[in-house]
């Protein structure tokens, strides 16, 4: 007798462990840019953020008394370590990265009962944090092209060995929002240096969209959430830019000169703090586009998305709440804010 499956027929056996490794790898070409750009420190980052990150995971799993091996194998934690990674500047003392991943795994994502049950990113709650903590050593970002580090000074610089003062400056995004009484096309024209490191981020944020065509191609997740962000920053700036323009950034910038790229394909899409329902991501999308253009143009951080996306973590309960489908054969059954069913008496 042939077995008979009801439905929905699922066919794909896409395990936690299958998910991450696809995420790992789509990551590459935005780490290779970075690293040929900016140097060896960016590498060097990853590797103290994955040593210290897999071993604070694997304490915590001690401490819970499960199994080491079998949280370590689905990825996680090696994605969480390489998406803080490659958001530090590559010369940042070495204590940054730690700390940064003990918050990231213990009081991001252990104490909420492990993967799958925290509210919040667990990479940008550290993120966030460094920025707060240590604002000097989270805003100090190598320069470009002919000042690239080799392995050995990006090394004594991260381990404290050697100071490589001369080598680091504001990124183009700190220089926007600290310009003074200059305009922006003003400071454009002011040095030939900022439009050099201008093109150095944008070919980074290439190659971050590159690895995330590559997830939506794969069906790691859909286009709804980057696609929403990214085309809600872009409305948003070219309006103030087409009212104001040596006043606002122009919206190609604000799509490519800070994280908007990392942020819109491997952080506001993580499947388990983000929104789950189609029109949901649609929403959750759109607020985090919404709160970087507020951010970055009004607030006193240069590059919003970490502020952005935990925001917008903290409301997709309730954007889930208000955008779920209706259920199959039940006309008008969505489950309102008190509970029951709308429409009924």
């Amino acid at each position: 007798m042939p077995l008979r499956l009801s439905s929905p027929h699922v066919t794909r056996n896409n395990s936690t462990g299958g998910v991450m490794r696809k995420v790992l790898l789509a990551m590459l070409p935005g780490i290779f840019a970075l690293t040929y750009l900016f140097g060896w420190g960016t590498l060097i980052q990853i590797l103290i953020c994955l040593v210290s990150g897999l071993a604070f995971e694997a304490f915590a799993v001690w401490l819970r008394r499960q199994s080491i091996s079998f949280f370590l194998s689905d990825y996680s934690a090696a994605v969480t370590a390489l998406l803080l990674g490659v958001a530090l500047p590559p010369t940042a003392p070495y204590w940054i990265a730690v700390i940064g991943m003990l918050v990231a795994i213990i009081f991001g994502k252990q104490v909420y009962g492990g993967l799958g049950n925290n509210p919040f990113n667990p990479a940008m709650v550290a993120y966030a944090l460094l920025l707060v903590s240590f604002p000097v050593q989270m805003t100090s970002w190598v320069m470009p092209s002919s000042n690239v580090l080799s392995f050995g000074d990006a090394s004594a610089a991260v381990f404290g060995a050697a100071s490589i003062d001369s080598y680091t400056g504001a990124t183009p995004l700190d220089l926007v929002r600290n310009r003074g009484s200059v305009t922006l096309s003003e400071l454009w024209q002011s040095t030939g240096e900022l439009a050099t490191t201008a093109t150095a981020y944008q070919l980074v944020a290439l190659a971050w969209l590159v690895g995330g065509i590559a997830l939506i191609y794969l069906k790691i997740f859909t286009w709804h959430t980057p696609v929403s962000m990214l085309l809600t920053l872009l409305i948003l700036s070219g309006l103030f830019y087409g009212y104001d323009p040596d006043s606002y950034l122009d919206p190609l910038s604000q799509l490519t000169l800070g994280a908007t790229m990392l942020g819109a394909f491997f952080i506001a899409t993580d499947p388990v703090s983000s929104a789950t329902s189609t029109k949901g991501k649609l929403v959750f999308g759109a607020g985090i586009g919404l709160l970087v253009f507020i951010i970055r143009t009004w607030g006193n951080y240069p590059d919003a998305i970490a502020f952005a996306v935990l925001l917008m973590n903290l409301a997709a309960p309730m954007i889930d709440q208000y955008t779920q489908p209706r259920a199959y054969g039940h006309k008008g059954a969505r489950t309102g804010p008190q509970g029951r069913e709308k429409g009924s008496n």
